[in-house]
């Protein structure tokens, strides 16, 4: 009986969280910083296209997308010692068809999601330094009512955040084994017109990265496409929109597809206990078919922005990233650059606690 009203309870505030939200239209940041990058020397050569890092204490892993054999390479932080390799590719049972992100578990273990097979993988991290590969302890199958899971947070220990992707709301709320408890949230478009009748179109357009930090009880979402952040305060049930100069994604439908028209958007945010940092690029898709030479990816700024959605700080980079982790206690911010041969890099920064 107390695990039904339990799960009414969080039913009901789902359906009553991400209703309503405040909007916020920034043009600028109060503050610009140039930043300089060191690179961090590794002991092995391994990656092909590093793009996200997710730290833990003295543990680092690596999501490596297009690496030939594993998603995933863990190392030592901070030196940075390459101890295992683990997510092997492949369609057996315990292999992985694709790596979206991965979220640190308590001590000793981490999750991971495969989209391809529509599965949360949690595995366990070696007792000790040897090298050996993380062991698979828990394999979730997602409700059929989930529409193609590109990323997730964890609520809490029993509860996972899934973007919603059919255009009708804009997150799931996941139990442990994978069911489906609510949706809420509606995708805060001014096209209502899209939002009415094309839905699922505007849900890919809308495809967002998020986090949530679970000690302030904020979720933030960027937007892949144009330049939207929305900040979500869970235990008050306040949600805010971010919207800067490049507003809000653009597209045009094909055959139920949205294909992307205006710019490449943010790639990576962090909540952490003071403040969202946000990867943006900013440059349009045309700009991007006309480079010549050697293709340059990713985006060369860190956008920083209150845990209310005010924007505090643009840093300009050397150099364009992918992902970062940013580790308040040092002042520095932990990088993935998928154009360089070295691709971790290191940013000292003055982080203002507030």
């Amino acid at each position: 009986m107390r695990i039904i009203i339990l799960t009414l309870l969080f039913f009901n505030a789902c359906s009553s969280h991400l209703s309503e939200w405040k909007e916020i239209v920034y043009e600028d940041f109060p503050q610009e910083k140039y930043l300089k990058s060191t690179i961090v020397e590794l002991d092995t050569a391994i990656f092909r296209y590093p793009f996200r890092v997710r730290i833990h204490k003295d543990k680092a892993v690596i999501l490596d997308l297009h690496n030939t054999d594993n998603f995933y390479h863990l190392f030592t932080y901070p030196e940075f010692t390459y101890l295992s390799s683990f997510g092997k590719k492949g369609e057996a049972p315990l292999e992985m068809l694709s790596a979206e992100n991965i979220r640190f578990f308590g001590q000793h273990d981490v999750w991971t999601l495969d989209a391809n097979k529509s599965k949360l993988i949690r595995l366990g991290f070696p007792l000790s330094a040897s090298g050996d590969s993380l062991l698979i302890r828990e394999v979730v199958s997602l409700d059929n009512g989930i529409l193609r899971a590109l990323d997730f947070s964890l609520y809490n220990d029993s509860t996972f955040i899934i973007p919603d992707y059919s255009g009708a709301h804009r997150f799931c709320w996941v139990d442990r084994k994978g069911h489906l408890i609510c949706k809420a949230g509606t995708i805060p478009t001014a096209d209502k017109e899209a939002l009415q009748h094309a839905g699922p179109a505007l849900a890919q357009a809308w495809r967002s990265f998020i986090d949530y930090n679970p000690h302030n009880g904020v979720l933030a979402a960027v937007t892949q496409l144009g330049e939207v952040l929305e900040v979500y305060n869970l235990k008050d049930s306040t949600h805010v929109v971010c919207k800067g100069p490049h507003g809000e994604p653009e597209f045009r439908q094909s055959e139920g597809y949205a294909i992307p028209t205006g710019i490449m958007g943010f790639s990576d945010v962090q909540v952490t206990d003071h403040y969202i940092y946000a990867v943006f690029h900013g440059r349009t898709f045309k700009e991007l078919s006309q480079q010549k030479g050697k293709i340059i990816d990713g985006g060369q700024y860190i956008y920083v922005f209150s845990l209310q959605g005010a924007p505090v700080c643009k840093y300009i980079l050397d150099r364009y990233i992918y992902g970062i982790y940013v580790d308040e206690s040092q002042g520095t911010i932990i990088a993935t650059d998928v154009n360089s041969d070295q691709p971790i890099v290191e940013f000292r920064v003055n982080l203002i606690k507030s």
